[in-house]
């Protein structure tokens, strides 16, 4: 992939799900997608839009169950973290390793900051930044 840098302004969460499908439509399977940014910025409504234009439905937070699985209709994983509570042996417990780079899957992982083990291939990053309480600044780095 080449390097490249997008910035983009949410007005509103409908903004933010509507970036995340268009977003969806860009991925291939074995690609991780980072999520950086602080509580509330839209990173798990991102995710939605990204479920929904796999055609999964019910793409919900995975704060307490810390890894949700998506089959969508063409057989494609979309898997999504949430390493918000976890200390850095946390994180190694649940092998993300085994989902980043699978040929079959997404992984997309809020609270990056905390894996250690981050892949170095085909990983893009998303930035959230809280502009006011309804715009936000997303801003998709690719490696």
């Amino acid at each position: 992939m080449n390097d490249s840098e997008e910035i983009f302004i949410s007005r509103s969460e409908l903004d933010t799900l509507e970036l995340g499908r268009k977003f969806a439509k860009t991925l291939t399977p074995g690609v991780t997608v980072l999520l950086y940014g602080d509580l509330g910025t839209g990173k798990t409504v991102f995710v939605r839009g990204v479920g929904e234009a796999m055609k999964v439905s019910g793409v919900r937070s995975p704060s307490f169950t810390l890894v949700n699985e998506y089959e969508s209709p063409t057989g494609v994983f979309l898997i999504h973290s949430d390493l918000y509570r976890l200390d850095e042996g946390g994180v190694e417990a649940l092998g993300l390793e085994e989902f980043a780079g699978a040929s079959d899957a997404v992984l997309c992982v809020e609270w990056p900051e905390r894996w250690r083990n981050i892949p170095t291939d085909n990983v893009i990053r998303i930035f959230f930044t809280a502009l006011s309480e309804t715009e936000r600044e997303i801003k998709i780095q690719e490696e």
